[in-house]
């Protein structure tokens, strides 16, 4: 087992409430970032160890992981471990948080994720249970086995990376659309639960961002109707962090994320109207 670089110890005792900044100070603290091989877990991984964070990163993608702890070492700032598995493996996820035992645990964001594409009513019950596993129970867990941990954190947080599809679904997205609306309710019940053990709770939700999750669908292909410019990994990772640091409840990187919110709160039937016409003119891609 590899352990973190030791850390002092007043890092595993709890800021009172009334010595909370406004402003999250994270270096010299301890992040676990899941879905780290690529896309936004690669890019939060990196940022957080740009500002002194010591990173424990995980993917099932091992040699990924290891090009990510070369490059982070080039930075001057916290290292990156790594270590290769499924998260969605109960045993996996205990070895991680052991991991974590001897100098604490302050962060724990939660990227790795996974789609499929295609009508419901052909998918099969192994589609909806692969995706559900990955992108909500798995993270779930994670945070529920790391709460003991994080109790003992003189400044907890939780991110959870959602997407602007838990506010409103579009067609052929069904599984996914499930997984990230529970994420978005899991995460407002955290927040109001943890709120005496003074952990806060950061929603990400995503709109189109620059990754490879069009490229490992369990299922179908990319819709035309989603082939618009995307931002950036690293600039998406920047505003999480940045929200992380300011206590911010939630982050919607991009003028296209928060205009989606934004038309599915004030105009959901119409919004639902648009997209049921478009899926009849744009079929998705075979």
């Amino acid at each position: 087992m590899i352990d973190l670089p030791a850390k002092a110890a007043v890092g595993r005792h709890r800021m009172p409430r009334r010595s909370r900044r406004w402003r999250r100070d994270l270096a010299g603290s301890t992040a676990l970032v899941t879905g780290a091989s690529s896309g936004v877990g690669r890019a939060v991984s990196l940022e957080l160890a740009r500002r002194g964070v010591r990173v424990l990163a995980t993917a099932r993608r091992g040699d990924r992981l290891a090009a990510l702890a070369d490059q982070a070492a080039g930075l001057a700032g916290g290292p990156i471990l790594t270590l290769a598995g499924d998260i969605t493996d109960p045993v996996f996820r205990s070895q991680l948080l052991a991991m974590t035992e001897r100098d604490g645990l302050d962060v724990v964001v939660a990227a790795a994720g996974s789609g499929a594409i295609g009508a419901f009513g052909n998918a099969t019950a192994d589609t909806l249970t692969r995706i559900m596993d990955i992108d909500f129970i798995a993270p779930a867990e994670l945070i529920r086995e790391a709460l003991p941990a994080l109790r003992q954190s003189r400044d907890p947080a939780i991110v959870l990376v959602g997407s602007i599809l838990g506010y409103h679904p579009l067609p052929l997205h069904s599984e996914y659309c499930a997984a990230k609306s529970a994420l978005k309710s899991l995460a407002g019940s955290l927040r109001m639960e943890l709120a005496d053990d003074h952990i806060d709770v950061l929603l990400a939700s995503l709109g189109p961002t620059a990754s490879e999750f069009w490229n490992n669908l369990l299922t179908g292909s990319r819709p035309t109707w989603s082939r618009g410019r995307p931002m950036s990994a690293e600039r998406t990772a920047r505003i999480i962090v940045r929200g992380l640091v300011l206590r911010r409840r939630e982050v919607r990187p991009g003028w296209r994320a928060k205009c989606f919110v934004f038309a599915a709160r004030l105009f959901p039937r119409l919004f639902e109207r648009v997209m049921i016409c478009r899926r009849h003119r744009i079929p998705p891609t075979s």
